[in-house]
């Protein structure tokens, strides 16, 4: 997918800047209980074709968001990895 390859590579500058602490921290990222609900029902809605506009872009920031975090653990568990080997 060529968003994950430019947001990739976009987002190499902070793989360099990465101590194990920041690297670990990373990682453990969670969203919070109460936004665990808001996403649960919005993504509930969205399977019923039920999003309003402004839930349909709140999701879509969502996922976004998901997508930004996950390259940044997966990078973060790529550095990790390194320090330990």
């Amino acid at each position: 997918m060529a968003t994950t390859t430019y947001l990739d590579r976009f987002l190499e500058p902070v793989t360099e800047a990465l101590t194990p602490d920041v690297a670990a921290a990373i990682v453990n990222l969670r969203a919070d209980p109460e936004t665990e609900a808001e996403i649960e029902k919005l993504r509930e809605k969205a399977n019923e074709g039920k999003l309003t506009a402004e839930e349909e872009a709140a999701y879509k920031d969502f996922v976004e968001a998901v997508d930004v975090i996950s390259i940044l653990q997966s990078k973060a568990r790529r550095f990790l990895a390194r320090q330990s080997s």
